[in-house]
């Protein structure tokens, strides 16, 4: 949950023991959970100020514990303890206060966060008799509360002035922070971006990592380099690959040196988080990524029969939206008709299980390999992107011709940027599954007098 915008999870995993004990987990409802933590932490009788302020502690507590991944990035499967020694209180099977109940109903999607900062602050806090800290004193807010103090007021003599609370959150299902997929030379998204954000701050605590001087979501060659380095400092087999293993020891890194799980932290700023990919695909969208979205449905399309093709149009309309139900159907998504995290990674994965395995011959054209090539690559695929941009040369003289050497130098560059100039593509220079369509099929139309990408006259289907 790292990498996004805090929410409230409608469930929430509690492990009830230590950590390491050999205690069971029990899952229950976000709201139930609250509501038996305020029940075991405080008393009812306490004026109603003080119990609203301590419900937006033990809420943000729990949303920190969440949104960090404080265990379940070393490797637990649960989202927090019911042992005060490490968490807050909880009694699973426990009776709640009806009038606690009640306040839970109203805050339970409210939370305390630091100005500046997007992430639910550690709201530390001690029943101020038999331990004290640094966070809230919880007998302490009922002094506070008969002193005529608003709940907002107690937050602030406790955590600071510059605290806010954010209220009613969106409910959503969690999600694990780690892609579901490996990410490694090539790949490009929102994810990738958050690792290269994560690995450019660890660098700060740890000065062998190289930064990543571009932090815009495409895998480059100095983001394997600060992987690698990441991956040897930290004793992880050196791949240059970000598996579940990597992701999360990156993650847990970063929480730690930025403090996230501790009342003096650093702070995550919007900026850190803000997508640059877009999120979500749905009907009555018109983008760029639309168009990617639709080359990969295209392509299924043609080898998996109970795929509905599309046309690459860039629009999101009522074809796309069937064409994507029929993909979620297939890979036994829910059949939303809506571009998610998980549709995406499925897209990625049976895309890339055709591309591997539909070689391009001289009777043919490539398909896209999946990975996004860029200046400063070297590979086949770079090869065979030259050699089409060189033959398309001979009939558009301003896109210029480039050298078959697999180097993506600062010709192919201008090359591909002239190229996407000619037919409408925003000019990156970068050449990712639209540019890379749109060469193809050019080169194809000026080769063969036709369109012969794979997509459009497969040799096989896939029937499964």
């Amino acid at each position: 949950m790292l990498s996004g915008t805090p929410f409230i999870p409608e469930t929430i995993t509690v492990h009830l023991g230590t950590p390491d004990s050999n205690a069971p987990n029990v899952t229950v409802d976000f709201p139930a959970y609250i509501k038996n933590v305020a029940s075991s932490e405080i008393f009812p009788t306490w004026p109603e100020n003080a119990l609203r302020a301590n419900i937006y502690a033990i809420v943000s507590f729990a949303l920190n514990r969440i949104y960090t991944e404080w265990y379940r990035a070393r490797g637990y499967d649960f989202d927090i303890t019911a042992t005060t020694q490490f968490d807050q209180k909880f009694i699973n099977g426990r009776e709640y206060f009806q009038n606690i109940s009640y306040l839970v109903d109203e805050l339970f999607n409210d939370y305390v966060q630091r100005q500046g900062s997007v992430e639910p602050l550690f709201t530390s806090f001690c029943n101020g008799t038999t331990s004290t800290c640094s966070g809230l004193s919880q007998w302490g807010t009922v002094t506070l509360a008969q002193q005529g103090l608003t709940p907002y007021e107690i937050l602030q003599y406790y955590y600071g002035k510059d605290i806010n609370i954010v209220k009613n959150a969106p409910v959503k299902s969690a999600m694990p922070s780690y892609p579901g997929i490996p990410l490694e030379f090539g790949s490009a998204g929102n994810d990738v971006r958050s690792l290269q954000i994560y690995l450019n701050r660890i660098s700060r605590n740890y000065p062998a990592i190289p930064k990543i001087p571009a932090a815009d979501g495409i895998f480059d060659d100095a983001t394997v380099s600060a992987v690698r380095t990441f991956q040897s400092v930290f004793g992880l087999q050196v791949s240059g690959i970000v598996d579940e293993a990597t992701w999360y020891r990156i993650t847990y890194i970063y929480t730690s040196v930025k403090r996230i799980a501790e009342l003096d932290s650093e702070g995550v700023r919007l900026e850190e988080i803000t997508p640059v990919f877009t999120e979500d695909l749905y009907i009555g969208m018109q983008s760029t990524e639309v168009s990617m979205l639709q080359y990969y449905l295209a392509v299924i399309g043609a080898y998996y029969a109970a795929v509905e093709p599309v046309e690459i149009t860039g629009y999101f309309g009522e074809k796309t939206e069937r064409s994507v139900r029929s993909f979620q159907r297939v890979f036994g998504l829910p059949q939303t008709g809506r571009v998610d995290r998980a549709t995406r990674n499925d897209l990625y994965r049976a895309y890339k299980g055709i591309a591997e395995t539909v070689k391009p011959d001289y009777t043919a054209v490539a398909l896209y390999p999946g990975t996004v090539l860029r200046e400063g690559d070297s590979s086949s695929s770079v090869k065979i992107i030259q050699e089409y941009l060189t033959l398309i040369h001979n009939t558009y003289s301003n896109i210029p011709a480039v050298n078959n050497t697999g180097y993506f130098g600062p010709i192919t560059r201008q090359s591909v940027t002239e190229f996407q100039k000619q037919f409408g593509i925003e000019p990156t220079g970068i050449v990712g599954a639209v540019t890379w369509d749109a060469i193809a099929g050019v080169y194809s139309d000026l080769k063969f007098g036709f369109d012969k990408r794979p997509y459009q006259n497969p040799g096989y289907t896939i029937t499964g």
